[in-house]
């Protein structure tokens, strides 16, 4: 039965949620309280550059493709994919960088420089790491985490000990070069948690990393919200923007609509895109699931200092992904999870777009996103900003050996009270909640309410977890459970 669908936020899960229940014969209309479209991805436009305000990174294409193929679709009907060579650089000390290339073959070379017989555990280790990729990301995580029987199948049962040990434990177990394991750790902080607290089965993110590669959607990652948008608006899909939802209105323990604005949108299914805490306080509290508490107990993921800087020349030494590891990587992850602080000497991530995508910058300048970071709910002032600021521009300097502060011409921030303002964001963090053991899967908030019939949830702070492709994932799930159940 056609059904009237309100969805609340527009970023990658609301999209793809939309697409499929469009595409199911419902009336969907999506209500979107910012300006644009895109959730944490949209995007930043000003004095000729452009900027992609949230992800930048493009892995796991087979994901995209998936979703689109669902719809008769391919990326290439609507955007350019580039694959990245290298895919990114690592500094870790001045002039001291590796650079990680587009094929195993080429990163195989650059372990072997750094460490004696690591290419053929490299080897060894990305083809496991394969493995739990084939059976995570083609299996399990298009399941809706609605029972733990979910992640019980033959294929599983005989990983089953990598979920009680931790991708720091496997990768240091072979790799003795502390260069080499930061590297390898470095993928799984896109699942929002320390390596030392990730399950070992999580190395299918390395796998994405070397195996799969890293790509750039030309024009940016906001190409992949306008194709949604383009996909969903084909399939019949309403966009407002400006719209912000105060409340969601329930009836005999069943939601029937949304108010916006004042008014009551009647719906026969609400599904909220949003931030799942502020998606529960727009209910009266009886018919909330989760309590301030939960929250409170919960690991986050980190949020972010955000810089969007505009150069009056290109910059040299960097790749269009550069991250900077010469500091201490313990003592600032302590500064998120352990003892939540502004990290006295950060590591940070710089993506210049423009080495790609002449879009991005004016002919002769140079696009830079610089990100720090930071445990959810610090202090967040101007002052703690342009200090941070002035606090990575002077490494990444000296670094990369070029003086680059005399010529930056455009500069904006992002950070924790931006996320609050502008995503109603839990304590402004950026990624959702980190996938730790005790996190993962049928763990997580659920996508259905437990107390509210035709309510429902997607996204990062949901299952399957932060990232993009996990958005998608996360849309698709959501949208079954609601042909299924609301009937």
């Amino acid at each position: 039965m056609k059904k009237n669908i309100s969805i609340i936020g527009s970023g990658f899960s609301a999209l793809a949620a939309s697409c499929y229940l469009a595409q199911a014969g419902n009336n969907v209309t999506i209500f979107e309280k910012n300006s644009t479209i895109g959730g944490r991805a949209r995007q930043l436009k000003s004095d000729g550059f452009t900027f992609d305000i949230g992800p930048t990174w493009y892995w796991m294409p087979d994901v995209f493709e998936k979703f689109f193929a669902d719809f008769d679709k391919k990326p290439s009907d609507y955007y350019e994919l580039i694959k990245l060579n290298p895919a990114y650089s690592v500094y870790f000390s001045e002039n001291d960088f590796i650079t990680i290339e587009d094929t195993l073959e080429k990163i195989c070379t650059a372990f072997e420089k750094e460490e004696k017989g690591s290419s053929i555990k490299l080897k060894k280790f990305i083809a496991a790491a394969q493995d739990n990729y084939n059976i995570a990301i083609k299996d399990l995580v298009y399941r809706p985490g609605v029972s733990p029987l979910e992640l019980v199948t033959p294929a599983t049962m005989k990983k089953i000990g990598q979920f009680f040990s931790t991708i720091s434990k496997e990768v240091r177990k072979e790799f003795k070069n502390e260069r080499l394991v930061a590297i390898l750790e470095f993928p799984v902080l896109f699942l929002g948690a320390k390596a030392s607290n990730t399950p070992a089965f999580y190395s299918f993110m390395n796998y994405a990393d070397f195996g799969l590669g890293t790509f750039h959607p030309k024009n940016g990652m906001y190409s992949v919200i306008l194709a949604m948008q383009s996909l969903a608006e084909e399939l019949g899909v309403t966009i407002k923007t400006a719209q912000n939802v105060e409340k969601i209105i329930v009836a005999n323990q069943r939601a029937t609509g949304i108010q916006v604005h004042g008014e009551f949108i009647p719906s026969d299914v609400v599904l909220s895109g949003a931030d799942y805490h502020h998606t529960e306080t727009l209910l009266d509290k009886k018919y909330r699931q989760y309590s301030e508490k939960y929250w409170e107990h919960k690991t986050f993921a980190p949020s972010s200092l955000l810089f969007y800087v505009g150069f009056d020349k290109k910059i040299d030494n960097v790749e269009h992904h550069t991250l900077f590891f010469d500091v201490d990587f313990e003592k600032h992850a302590r500064a998120i999870y352990d003892t939540p602080q502004w990290p006295e000497d950060p590591l940070f991530y710089a993506s210049f777009p423009s080495k790609t995508d002449d879009n991005a910058a004016p002919q002769g300048k140079e696009a830079g996103i610089f990100l720090i970071p930071l445990a959810p709910g610090l202090e967040d002032t101007p002052q703690l900003r342009e200090a941070y600021f002035d606090k990575i521009m002077t490494r990444f300097e000296k670094l990369t050996n070029q003086n680059v502060k005399n010529f930056v011409i455009f500069k904006e921030s992002f950070c924790v009270n931006d996320f609050v303002e502008q995503y109603n964001s839990y304590k402004g963090n950026a990624y959702g909640l980190a996938n730790t053991l005790f996190q993962t899967a049928f763990l997580r908030p659920k996508l259905k309410s437990k107390k509210v019939e035709h309510l429902y949830f997607t996204g990062q702070l949901s299952v399957p977890g932060p990232g993009v492709p996990p958005s998608l994932i996360s849309g698709k799930l959501t949208a079954q459970l609601i042909e299924k159940y609301s009937k």
